[in-house]
């Protein structure tokens, strides 16, 4: 193994941990480190890993399970046969939680398969990672925001196809680009190869017990009573191996983009799916962990009182969460995911960034289609703010 790592140059090494990524395990291990944060950030990263990231892992083992055997080129063609077929199967596939069912979307636009109105309901019906957190949190709460999701998605894809301009995607302007969410072959060195495989190894041997552990704790079982476990023990193995998805997601990078921060990594489905399934989690989990931290350490700062949104920023927050909702990528999303969960803003603001957020699926959309990518964003903002002031004025205003 020595040898095989040996081989790989130094500049390579270099490459491997000179990126933004790195900063998070960093930043993590410093407060984790001192003393007077320490048992917050123990914290975070057990509760992380045992309430969202051994969660995740499950759920994406099945979904990449299913689709990597499946083939959907029967419903593709069923679903392109009319309009409004493709609206609410864009609108469906973006409400699955993650990013996967957008991209699928994208891809068949950027191919000339389907109309400009399935991406605006894709896009605006999407919520990427972030409802992975807010499934695992708070189940309730999420089939509120994704069925509001799921309603203005078919309602804007309609609308958008009725009386919205589309714009004309130039298919020579194509030729010779990757597939979205796919990346010209790269060269793999000998660093990357094991990393790789020990994102598979980790997640293989972890995900059925901590899976149950998991649902052990969701459903408030005493630890204790387990003869070779112990709640302590368990939120110790918990803070580790939350950690250690920091590593491996840091480790992973392949550029110092911002890309490689707000999104899991862009290859595609590899052959082995377990592999898949550890990089979107790992990326899942070090935004939750930086987007805990960061809640926890401003609640000390400012106190809990002076940290939250109400009177009248409670309104200015449905506009705030609107325009972070603009930024490509899931990352951000998550981190107002976080702030609902920790009852700083109100779930109008969230409704409002789900509806407004484009995910990862931005990303292969402005590579291969500008115009149509920022188009579409700027026709999924107006609804969430409809969306999000609607909420607040029918359900939440005092």
């Amino acid at each position: 193994m020595m040898a095989v790592f040996g081989s790989s140059s130094p500049r390579m090494l270099l490459q491997t941990f000179a990126n933004k990524r790195a900063l998070v395990p960093i930043l993590v291990a410093l407060l984790w480190g001192y003393p007077a944060t320490r048992s917050l950030v123990s914290g975070v990263l057990s509760d992380a890993f045992l309430q969202v990231s051994a969660f995740v892992a499950a759920t994406l083992a099945l979904y990449y399970g299913i689709s990597h055997s499946f083939s959907v080129k029967g419903i593709q063609n069923w679903v392109s046969s009319k309009a409004y077929r493709e609206i609410l199967f864009a609108s469906v596939m973006g409400v699955l939680p993650g990013c996967g069912g957008a991209i699928v979307v994208i891809t068949q636009y950027t191919k000339g398969q389907i109309r400009f109105g399935a991406v605006v309901a894709v896009l605006t019906s999407t919520m990427g990672d972030a409802a992975f957190l807010l499934i695992s949190q708070r189940p309730q709460d999420a089939v509120i925001v994704l069925s509001v999701c799921m309603l203005v998605g078919v309602l804007s894809g309609l609308f958008t196809n009725q009386f919205l301009p589309a714009p004309k995607l130039s298919f020579g302007e194509r030729e010779g680009k990757p597939e979205p969410y796919q990346t010209p072959s790269t060269y793999m060195s000998s660093v990357d190869v094991w990393i790789s495989r020990i994102n598979v190894a980790f997640w293989g041997v972890l995900i059925i017990p901590m899976a149950i552990i998991a649902l052990l704790i969701a459903m408030q079982y005493d630890m204790d009573q387990i003869p070779w476990l112990s709640a302590d023990g368990v939120h110790s193995l918990g803070a580790m191996a939350g950690f250690v998805c920091l590593l491996l997601w840091a480790l992973s990078a392949r550029s110092d983009r911002y890309s490689e921060l707000a999104r899991e990594n862009d290859n595609e489905l590899p052959r082995h799916w377990m592999r898949k399934v550890a990089q979107d989690t790992q990326f899942v989990t070090s935004w939750v962990v930086v987007a805990f931290i960061v809640f926890e350490i401003a609640m000390l700062l400012v106190g809990e009182n002076d940290f939250m949104f109400s009177g009248p920023w409670l309104s200015g927050s449905i506009l705030l969460a609107a325009l972070i909702g603009l930024l490509p990528g899931c990352g951000p999303q998550i981190l107002v995911t976080s702030f609902y969960l920790q009852n700083t803003i109100p779930m109008s603001a969230l409704i409002a960034n789900a509806v407004s957020n484009d995910g990862d699926a931005l990303f292969p959309a402005i590579a291969l289609a500008p115009k149509a990518a920022a188009l579409a964003t700027l026709y999924s903002f107006v609804p969430a703010l409809i969306a999000g002031y609607g909420y607040y004025w029918i359900v939440e205003m005092p």
